[in-house]
């Protein structure tokens, strides 16, 4: 299963996106049982569809700045970036299904 890598600082999240050609941040607490709920479902939809796709975490209890900067401020929130833009915004109430639907054209025309 694919595994999400702790981003701790804005900067860190500035290089990952440059870097990468495709990333999904993924913004919760600890503390959310919808967002530990909806994790592993996540991560087994980017693996079995869009493995292409680096899986990145973010908790908003210990990175408020970041958190702020990309104007994540509810749990959870997903933020996918393609080419260096955001291209997919997702907060609070969404499903699998919506993720996959929302990925799937841009997706596509990169890969």
């Amino acid at each position: 299963m694919k595994t999400f890598i702790t981003i701790n600082s804005i900067e860190e999240a500035e290089r990952i996106i440059s870097e990468n050609i495709s990333a999904l941040f993924y913004f919760s607490t600890k503390s959310c049982s919808v967002g530990e709920a909806l994790q592993p479902k996540v991560a087994a939809l980017i693996q079995e569809k869009y493995p292409k796709i680096k899986l990145f975490d973010i908790d908003l209890n210990f990175s408020p700045k970041t958190s702020a900067h990309y104007n994540a401020f509810v749990e959870p929130t997903i933020l996918v970036f393609f080419d260096g833009k955001e291209f997919i915004r997702k907060s609070r109430n969404f499903s699998i299904f919506e993720l996959e639907e929302a990925i799937e054209r841009p997706y596509k025309l990169i890969y």
